[in-house]
């Protein structure tokens, strides 16, 4: 699942880049995915939101399996 997690995140990425920011995929264990938001993405006041209403919501989407999404500080 690890995999496909990833290539979902790599659909994603463009749109974090254009605003400064990235993602890393840390690990993906019982539906639960956690990554690191990275570049602007960091200390953004917005990175909660785009966490859970931008990829959350992509990965659920694409991988149903998917429970939810952490951010690793």
């Amino acid at each position: 699942m690890k995999e496909r997690v990833q290539e979902v995140l790599e659909k994603i990425r463009p749109d974090l880049q254009s605003h400064g920011g990235d993602i890393e995929l840390i690990d993906v264990k019982d539906g639960v995915v956690t990554v690191k938001l990275q570049g602007a993405c960091q200390g953004c006041m917005g990175a909660q939101m785009t966490l859970k209403m931008g990829v959350e919501r992509v990965l659920k989407e694409e991988i149903p399996e998917i429970v939810s999404v952490e951010a690793e500080m």
